[in-house]
């Protein structure tokens, strides 16, 4: 059992995200995890699960392009893998090869390229 130790006081605030559209990007995301906007501004947006609850994703609005893999990447545990990937496809989600092989997990990126994947389900 992890033991948290009461005398470090950092909270989880945010993933900050670069983004050439943050509204847009924001949007996506918030559709695709069903959760709210809670900023948007011309050049930040941020999405929470509601309002008051964090963590939450902040993209924020750069020039330059993406050049490479992510170094971070998001991890989601679905209930029915096949069913959200699906789903996420649907919205614009696209599968991405970035050399994991076969493995039990789906690689898929968002339509600004992020990489995230979608572990297999939930064990009972």
């Amino acid at each position: 059992m992890p033991v948290y130790r009461r005398d470090v006081t950092l909270e989880w605030e945010q993933t900050v995200i670069d983004a050439a559209d943050p509204r847009a990007l924001a949007t996506w995301w918030a559709e695709a995890l069903g959760w709210v906007m809670t900023v948007d501004d011309e050049s930040e947006v941020e999405i929470r699960p509601a309002p008051d609850v964090t963590p939450g994703l902040l993209f924020l609005a750069v020039a330059d392009e993406r050049t490479a893999k992510n170094r971070l990447h998001l991890d989601f545990r679905p209930d029915d893998q096949a069913a959200e990937v699906d789903r996420l496809l649907r919205l614009g989600a696209r599968r991405v090869d970035i050399g994991q092989g076969e493995v039990r997990w789906v690689v898929l990126a968002d339509p600004e390229g992020n990489e995230f994947c979608v572990l297999g389900e939930r064990s009972a």
